[in-house]
């Protein structure tokens, strides 16, 4: 999803509050991306082909009733019915739990993990404890959370990363030279060496 006002201003419109107002009513907050709207298109298209795999299936099976007494009809056509609730059933499960793992994505992309397969570990715990409502995970937040505190070495601490990145780096000591170290007796240096052994010593 992409924030619509903030495309806007990215593209250079400046917009009062009134015409943020107005955005947010006529199209709302975000809107799907041209990737996102191609995957959903791909899954409808997929779903359409499925549907009319089922019809054909169902075209021939009552050919097939042609011929027959009524009690060998009543029979088969209970056993397509079964067959039909559990097809449906396996399908709105399948179609829920791709939804559900589409959510789940988009939630995650920002999300830093230590390794894949911590990743792998704490998606499977949320997926099964998360639910779908009206196209919205509930209780994903809190699960997150949790999951923080329970497995934080799953996470890439952000905050250190960025301390890590920021922290002055040196190559050698502070007050020190490139020359190799200078070892023995001061007051038999002449007075240049006697400084920079003075320097490393400090």
């Amino acid at each position: 999803m992409v924030k619509v006002i903030s495309e806007l201003e990215k593209l250079g419109l400046e917009l009062t509050d009134e015409q943020k107002e107005a955005v947010k009513k006529s199209m709302g907050e975000e809107l799907f991306s041209k990737a996102e709207l191609e995957k959903k298109v791909k899954a409808a298209e997929t779903d359409r082909d499925e549907w009319k795999t089922r019809a054909e299936t169902a075209e021939e099976t009552l050919k097939g009733f042609d011929g027959k007494d009524m009690d060998a009809i009543k029979k088969e056509r209970d056993e397509w019915k079964e067959k039909a609730e559990k097809a449906e059933k396996d399908y709105n499960a399948k179609i829920a739990a791709r939804e559900k793992e589409d959510l789940l994505t988009e939630a995650m992309k920002d999300v830093k993990f230590t390794s894949e397969s911590a990743r792998k570990s704490i998606m499977a715990e949320i997926t099964a404890s998360v639910s779908v409502k009206n196209g919205k995970l509930i209780g994903f937040s809190d699960l997150l959370e949790e999951a923080k505190k329970n497995d934080s070495g799953a996470f890439v601490d952000e905050q250190k990363e960025q301390d890590e990145d920021n922290q002055a780096q040196f190559t050698q000591p502070m007050g020190g030279s490139d020359t190799e170290k200078i070892t023995g007796d001061p007051e038999k240096m002449d007075f240049e060496t006697y400084k920079k052994w003075r320097n490393q010593n400090q």
